[in-house]
């Protein structure tokens, strides 16, 4: 007999109990081994999605594409329209050129020295004249001067004593550096992101002057409020100006971790920054709540808050190009992503080709054939991609749902360049404004005060103004010190 016949009723009945309590205890152990591997692979996923991104097909700068594991965007091909490094064909070239103004002093005449082969010294032989001119553009050895200002007291018939006033530049204190040694030092700073300490190094070792690190810091917030008055006018002819680019980026500034936020807004002709976060609040400080022309952005939701007043939008076409590109490495098969590319750059290229042509706008075909394949492709996407039930809070939608409702709902604004050939398809113009900022970032690392770094691009607003207005930036600068500060200009209209 076996042993269960040997059991009871009673006995049976406890041992089966056991057996299925045991049965459901692995039931329940295998269902959440089961929601845990669906959780692991679920990360996994993320996890691979987050190493994917890259320059080439999402918002990141091209200096992540370095970092070790990140996976490098496609190289595209030269027949894409990619810009090749050095000079583009049909640019306009520059070499050196020969001069007829050459400043009295600065011809040197140059004669053969030694003895001829017969042992005459070539000193007094016959000159035949100039058989050979050549032209060298040479800056002398910089050497910094001592100037002594000596102010003279007049008395005049009447009685009355006058005293000669300091020069412009020349403060009350016995000793000082002079302005075009102050410009210097903050053109070192600001454009070339030089630390103060190498600033004063490399100017030391330069001129022979020795200014001291404390005096070279001190110079970016002399120079911020020199140029507080043009920043003013440069934030409001913004406000007016027909098309604005604006953009924001993460900087390190302040205590250790703690990060912070740099905006810019700015056209061809202007550029204002501001330093605060990435909130509504900010936002609101920030220049975008008083414009009243178009805005071109990249689709951060801020831009679009009913906290800053309505406008007409311009979103940035190369987000929305890098965004396809996730969506084509996503969905392998899908042939809508490139059609959403080729319809965008296709209407990007006609524009520039009116643009560069003096019409006013694309040719009615052309817009119509690019049209239609934008809007078909959208319409093959949202049936592909299909959007998940449930709220955005906790539900995750497909790669491309949301960018394709947006393509949907925001098609003005995605195709407000293609009609209006003023405003620009990309905020490319806030990205190269914004860039000195990562430069910065490389090669001096974290902006130890938030009170410094506002002056430092309040400085650099100024000046890249001025560049935009094809002024000589040491001469702006060394002005704006003296306090002859410029302005830029009304905008030109008609």
């Amino acid at each position: 007999m076996s042993g269960l016949e040997e059991l009871s009723r009673e006995e049976l009945i406890a041992l089966t109990r056991a057996l299925m309590a045991e049965n459901t205890a692995l039931k329940a152990e295998v269902a959440e081994l089961r929601a845990e591997n669906a959780a692991l692979r679920e990360r996994v996923a993320k996890l691979e999605r987050l190493v994917s991104r890259n320059s080439g097909n999402s918002g990141m700068p091209p200096s992540v594409d370095d970092l070790p594991g990140r996976k490098q965007p496609k190289d595209r091909k030269v027949s894409s329209g990619r810009r090749r490094p050095g000079k583009q064909p049909g640019a306009q070239g520059k070499a050196l050129a020969w001069s007829d103004e050459v400043a009295d002093g600065d011809t040197v005449e140059h004669y053969p020295q030694g003895q001829c082969g017969c042992g005459t010294d070539l000193g007094q032989a016959a000159d035949l004249g100039v058989t050979a001119r050549h032209q060298q553009i040479e800056i002398p050895l910089m050497v910094a001067r001592r100037f002594q200002h000596q102010l003279h007291t007049v008395a005049c018939r009447c009685g009355a004593v006058h005293t000669a006033p300091r020069p412009p530049g020349v403060p009350a204190a016995p000793v000082s550096l002079g302005v075009n040694l102050q410009a210097w030092c903050v053109y070192l700073l600001v454009v070339h992101a030089i630390p103060v300490h190498r600033v004063a190094e490399l100017v030391t070792s330069l001129t022979g002057a020795e200014p001291s690190p404390g005096f070279v810091h001190g110079l970016i917030g002399r120079a911020a409020a020199a140029v507080a008055s043009a920043n003013a006018r440069i934030r409001m002819l913004l406000t007016l100006a027909y098309v604005v680019c604006c953009d924001e980026t993460p900087i390190r500034v302040g205590p250790k971790k703690a990060k912070k936020y740099l905006l810019v807004a700015c056209d061809q002709l202007l550029t204002w920054y501001m330093l605060g976060g990435r909130d509504l609040e900010t936002f609101k400080k920030f220049v975008v709540a008083d414009l009243t022309g178009v805005v071109v952005h990249d689709r951060y939701q801020n831009y679009d808050a009913t906290d800053l007043g309505a406008r007409d939008h311009q979103l940035c076409a190369a987000h929305l190009i890098r965004d396809l590109e996730d969506c084509a490495e996503t969905y392998p098969g899908a042939r809508w992503p490139r059609q959403l590319q080729m319809a965008l750059r296709g209407l990007i290229h006609a524009a520039n080709l009116a643009r560069d042509q003096d019409k006013d706008a694309i040719e009615a075909g052309t817009l119509a054939m690019f049209t239609k394949m934008y809007r078909g492709g959208v319409a093959v996407g949202l049936s592909q991609v299909k959007r998940l039930p449930g709220p955005a809070k906790t539900v995750t939608q497909p790669v491309g749902r949301v960018l394709l409702e947006v393509l949907r709902d925001r098609a003005g604004d995605v195709l407000r360049f293609a009609c209006d050939l003023r405003i620009p398809p990309t905020n490319n113009q806030a990205e190269r404004d914004l860039r000195p900022a990562k430069t910065q970032q490389k090669i001096s690392g974290r902006l130890r005060s938030e009170k410094a770094a506002e002056h430092r691009y309040a400085v650099r607003g100024y000046l890249s103004t001025a560049l935009k207005h094809s002024l000589d930036v040491m001469t702006v600068l060394r002005n704006a010190l003296l306090g002859n500060l410029w302005m830029p200009p009304d905008p030109v209209t008609g």
